[in-house]
């Protein structure tokens, strides 16, 4: 779409004809989600959904920091669930355990934090034992 609208021609076709070559030479066919309905087709209307869109591509979090912590490490005891291996708890609990000690040195603006650190190797053992438990027939 880098041609530029000859004069004398409407824009209006000009427009018409080069959706029309471009539909033509498939560049349509691949696009990310086509033939996929809107997802915010039956949402009501909402004057921000473009800011909101953009956080959220970017990764920014609604939640204030202290409840962000939280609501990760409950994501951790789910993952520690789904984990495979030891190796994978272990690795879990340690990088949510580095993020709530230094919440702990230094609070994050919010509620309360109410949040103390994983202990690994009671939460290895109980995993050990669902693991135990689902493996038995």
């Amino acid at each position: 779409m880098t041609d530029r609208k000859p004069p004398g021609v409407s824009f209006e076709s000009f427009v018409d004809r080069q959706i029309r070559q471009a539909a033509e030479r498939g560049e349509f066919e691949e696009l990310p989600g086509f033939g996929k309905p809107l997802a915010s087709l039956d949402a009501p209307y909402d004057e921000l959904w473009w800011i909101k869109g953009k956080l959220h591509g970017e990764g920014f979090a609604v939640l204030p920091p202290a409840l962000a912590l939280r609501k990760e490490a409950e994501d951790a005891r789910e993952a520690v669930r789904a984990a495979r291996t030891e190796r994978q708890v272990r690795e879990i609990l340690t990088e949510v355990n580095d993020k709530i000690r230094a919440a702990l040195r230094r609070p994050p603006q919010g509620p309360p934090l109410n949040l103390t650190e994983f202990d690994v190797e009671a939460v290895l053992a109980e995993w050990r034992e669902e693991r135990d438990g689902r493996d038995r027939p």
